[in-house]
């Protein structure tokens, strides 16, 4: 690094350590400490002592050869007690999963998890969101569903391997997991195989609508011009999967739930059996609490997530939604209000949102 020692950090770039000492993020502690000249004193990145000159500034991995070097610790924020404090929030993060994952079929109210593992409520939820990017709600649900997946795994039959995970009613796994029972990556990655899709298309204004359904949920809503489009599209998305058109129940079942979606009164936990990464499904999560006629800027996304500065991040989800309306990306708009690209085009994304309000 320029201006730095041998010693210092090889990891960060100078600018993304400069960049963390003026942000104050607390992320940066413990992954090095940044040391003033004039002053001979060494800090965490979140020190909140006012920043000193660039020029004046030395970046070291930690506070040994900071040490070395003859700076002193801060007394203010005491970057060398940091190792230490990441290790008790290791530790109590450890305990606090382990005590979520037992299963015991009964929820653990945070107020009880919190006085079991030595700390407060407030500071249990804080750690869970800024280390694990969840709530210890989130984490608990989770939780049960690899339980209810192991136990099929194991042979037991649905009904009691719900119960063993923890679920209080058959209705309960739909509630806390069908979003979460999706097909896997590695399932949509071989374009489907062995998957049996039933999809149907019918008019929408602008254009037309098609959805595509699995045993276990939607598996696909896109918009468009003509049918053979529509169809064209399913096919490339899924050119391993078993395909067939609906019957007219199905046909009517299928524009209802879709128009429903646009109405404000469908139901947000409705299954969908779609693949996505943990953080994708984060931010689909988070478009689905949209309500009908408002719209939300992706920044506003990304905070509601807990993650305000994965702003493009949350576009790329928005951009691989295969869930139209269903998933309503389309309420989710620029910063400076104008509306952004649409997988299904700006114009479709206008009328759609002219039509909710």
């Amino acid at each position: 690094m320029s201006g730095t020692s041998s010693h210092d950090t090889q990891d960060l770039t100078p600018a993304r350590a400069w960049q963390a000492v003026l942000s104050r993020d607390r992320k940066a502690d413990g992954r090095f400490v940044f040391a003033v000249r004039t002053t001979g004193i060494f800090c965490r990145p979140s020190c909140p002592a006012r920043r000193p000159l660039r020029t004046n500034v030395a970046f070291y991995p930690d506070p040994v050869p900071a040490r070395a070097a003859g700076f002193r610790p801060c007394r203010r924020c005491r970057p060398e007690s940091v190792a230490s404090d990441r290790g008790r929030e290791r530790e109590v993060l450890s305990r606090a999963c382990h005590l979520l994952s037992q299963g015991d079929g009964q929820p653990l109210a945070l107020g009880s998890l919190a006085q079991r593992i030595g700390t407060t409520p407030a500071h249990l939820r804080q750690l869970f969101q800024q280390r694990l990017g969840l709530t210890p709600a989130s984490w608990a649900r989770t939780a049960r569903l690899v339980r209810f997946k192991r136990a099929l795994k194991s042979g037991r039959a649905v009904a009691p391997a719900l119960y063993q995970a923890g679920f209080g009613s058959t209705s309960r796994i739909y509630e806390d997991g069908a979003t979460r029972l999706g097909m896997t990556p590695a399932v949509y990655g071989k374009g489907g195989k062995g998957m049996e899709i039933r999809f149907a298309i019918f008019a929408m204004a602008p254009g037309n609508a098609l959805v595509a359904w699995t045993d276990r949920g939607i598996c696909a809503a896109f918009l468009g011009t003509d049918a053979a489009t529509l169809t064209g599209d399913l096919t490339a998305e899924f050119p391993a999967a078993s395909r067939r058109s609906a019957n007219r129940m199905e046909q009517e079942w299928a524009g209802t739930i879709v128009r429903a979606a646009l109405d404000g009164i469908g139901n947000t936990d409705l299954p969908l059996d779609i693949a996505g990464t943990a953080f994708q499904w984060r931010v689909w999560q988070a478009l689905r609490q949209i309500p009908r006629g408002e719209t939300r800027t992706y920044g506003q996304v990304a905070r509601a997530i807990g993650k305000p500065s994965a702003v493009r991040a949350v576009a790329r989800a928005c951009a691989t939604n295969r869930a139209a309306v269903l998933i309503p990306c389309h309420r989710v708009i620029g910063k400076n209000g104008e509306l952004t690209g649409y997988r299904w085009g700006v114009d479709r994304k206008r009328a759609l949102l002219s039509g909710e309000k």
